[in-house]
């Protein structure tokens, strides 16, 4: 095997990090992910990840644990309304669909990885901040000064990783598009009209490139997105305070001052907010091959992109799944070569989900777009 007597370090214990933790893990590898949050009970937030089945669910299932996804996700059907609540289509998920690509809530896609990985792989506190050369290995550098050395480092800490200068010389760059998540806890009681109005299905509403999807059951919270575009020098000149939920809640009353009275409500019943301009991290930028010692990307961190063909983390799970098999596989000479042509394949399935990504943000975001022609052509 390419990795015996190797010792492997992943840089982050998001979905791409854990996975291929497991992938490599249940072959002996020798392995350690480490992670900035302080412990597995971080919760961790944000909208829930449907797994696709010929990208995320396949990594599911060389890992062992597509069942388990199965078990911990719920398929969920779809209602479209125009901006003062008309239903303009509804669909329930058929029961041949259930396996199709069912929601799950984020934190409990990590513990689902987190169970299925021996105890300590995971070394919790760790906020990376450099990486050097020292001895013939790398040296890794964590905040208050802690320090371990690995053979082989894998970055996948997500879109602002600062592993990625070891690799390429790429930056994110912003994709023209702001977008603002929201989440209200119990909503049957703090929201309960929007809540009835969702009927336990995904929501969409599209009005004049104003974008809001709103899912009821995120582990028991409702959460949402609100998406709209604008160019960089707005996001300097607002510079919208997240912190402070009265001034978000009166900017999106604002933005939807013609949208019906249960949208304001629902933000004046938001518990938390955060946003964000929508970045993408380009792989037209050549990576670098003559790395002193081996070292690569997954997930984020290699290929950031909007949300908005839903395939960020699958295409995280496919980096887990490729890169683990190239290095296990026997068929490849050494480990730079399994990374080389893992990179290779990486490049063609990221830039085309990066391609659907931008063509559907700038669709989704015209003044005529309608989710229910896209659900219904």
């Amino acid at each position: 095997m390419l990795l015996k007597d190797k010792r492997i370090a992943v840089i982050g214990a998001g979905p791409a990090g854990l996975t291929i933790a497991k992938l490599l893990q249940q072959k002996g590898v020798n392995i350690t992910v480490y992670e900035r949050d302080k412990n597995d009970k971080t919760r961790i937030w944000g909208g829930t990840l449907d797994l696709h089945k010929h990208s995320g669910q396949e990594a599911m299932k060389k890992a062992g644990l597509l069942e388990r996804y199965y078990e911990m996700s719920k398929s969920m059907g779809r209602i479209i309304t125009d901006n003062q609540t008309k239903v303009l289509f509804c669909k329930n998920p058929k029961p041949e669909e259930i396996y199709e690509n069912p929601e799950i809530n984020r934190n409990n896609l990590r513990k689902l990885l987190l169970d299925s990985l021996n105890t300590e792989t995971v070394v919790w506190d760790r906020k990376f901040t450099g990486l050097e050369i020292h001895n013939k290995k790398w040296l890794l550098k964590f905040e208050n000064g802690i320090t371990d050395t690995a053979d082989f480092v894998i970055g996948a800490n997500g879109g602002m990783s600062q592993i990625r200068k070891f690799v390429t010389d790429a930056t994110p760059e912003y994709t023209g598009t702001y977008i603002i998540q929201g989440e209200v806890l119990n909503p049957e009681i703090n929201c309960p009209d929007f809540f009835k109005l969702c009927d336990n299905k995904i929501l969409m509403t599209a009005d004049h490139g104003i974008n809001f999807v709103a899912n009821p059951d995120n582990n028991r919270a409702l959460t949402y997105n609100v998406t709209f575009r604008k160019p960089k020098d707005w996001i300097l000149k607002n510079e919208l305070d997240f912190k402070n939920a009265a001034q978000i809640v009166t900017f999106l009353s604002n933005l939807f001052s013609d949208w019906n009275e249960i949208y304001k409500s629902l933000f004046r019943s938001t518990s938390f907010f955060a946003g964000l301009p929508t970045r993408k991290i380009s792989l037209d930028n050549l990576w670098t091959t003559n790395r002193s010692l081996p070292i690569t990307l997954i997930g984020d961190a290699a290929h950031l992109m909007p949300p908005f063909a839903g395939e960020g983390a699958n295409s995280g799970l496919m980096d887990a799944l490729i890169l683990s098999e190239n290095l296990i596989n026997g068929n490849l000479g050494n480990i730079e070569d399994a990374i080389y042509d893992y990179e290779q394949k990486m490049f063609n399935y990221a830039k085309a989900a990066q391609d659907q990504t931008t063509k559907n943000e700038i669709e989704m975001h015209n003044s005529d777009f309608s989710f229910q022609k896209r659900f219904t052509s």
